[in-house]
Parts: C-alpha cells; structure tokens; sequence
C-alpha cells in the first residue's frame, strides 16, 4: 500500500479518474470554496465522492472526450474510496491550459493510484480514514451506454464510444 497523505480532497467522479491517470491537471474551484477548505500547495490523498448523477457524469464524460480522453463506464470508477495521490502546486485564477474552466482552480502534478481505500469524504481538505464501503452502482450507471439519448451508436456498436448530438448542458454553474 502506497504511504498515502492523511489530508485528502474528494473529487466526483469522472474527474478523479483523470486526475489520478495524468490526464487532468488542473482541479477547478471556486476561490470561495479553496480558502474555506484550507487548500494550499502539498501532496494530498485524490478521494473519489460517493455522489454522481448522471448529468454531471454525461457532462464531465463529453467534456473528457473533446480534450481526447476515453472516460471510463461508471461502474468502472469507484466512489467513495481514496484512490491516489497528488501534488498540488498551487492555485490558479487564470490560464488558458485547456482544463481551466472556473473562478480558480488547483495545479496538479505527480499522481500516484493506488487500490480503492473506501472512506468518507468532506468538503475542502479533509483529514481521511479508511472504513465503510464504495459506492454501490445507482441504476442509470447500470443502463448507461445502452441506448442513451444522443447516442448515435445505440445497441448496434456496444464497444464504440458515446457520442453525442450536441454537448450536453453544463450541471453547475
């Protein structure tokens, strides 16, 4: 087991999947939401929340897709469970890196998986412990790909990725 930090940030899903795979660099917050939670520079423990609707994922999935990256299937990521480490070096306001998309954001660098430690999460940097379960799949995770609603592949092509007529809306403002 990897000597993982004991302070940790929980990310949703897709996100924490490309943070931990070196696809996704940067971690977008509110400047609100980084001085509330404390975050500063360090190396941190990447938890992956529990919570994921499907609007977020079908986003973050078409979202990941534009910038080439093949998200994985929902239940392929786990949620509520560390699933790495990261170094944050420091906090941005602006950028024009390609996955800048806020107020602010957290520069990252170095991830380190390891195997799913299931725990509970919090806002900001939290102090972690490992205990509970992952996240069990929801039911739309279980459906997802089968025949989504801008999916031009439907049933017909079951390994070709999603694809969508036209992006889908953006869940948080």
């Amino acid at each position: 087991m990897h000597d993982l930090p004991r302070i940790a940030l929980s990310v949703r899903q897709p996100s924490a999947w490309a943070i931990i795979a070196g696809h996704k660099p940067i971690e977008n917050r509110t400047l609100g939401s980084i001085r509330a939670g404390r975050m500063a520079p360090g190396r941190i423990a990447l938890h992956a929340a529990a919570g994921l609707k499907e609007e977020e994922f079908r986003y973050l999935y078409w979202r990941l897709g534009k910038h080439g990256v093949q998200c994985p299937h929902p239940l392929d990521l786990p949620r509520g469970a560390i699933i790495g480490s990261v170094e944050v070096t420091g906090i941005i306001t602006e950028s024009d890196n390609k996955w800048f998309g806020g107020a602010a954001g957290l520069t990252l660098k170095d991830p380190e998986p390891c195997e799913p430690i299931p725990a509970v999460g919090a806002l900001g940097y939290f102090e972690w412990t490992s205990g509970g379960t992952l996240a069990p799949p929801t039911r739309w995770m279980q459906k997802w790909g089968a025949a989504t609603p801008d999916s031009h592949t439907e049933d017909l092509f079951p390994d070709a990725p999603i694809a969508f007529a036209k992006p889908p809306r953006k869940p948080w403002h």
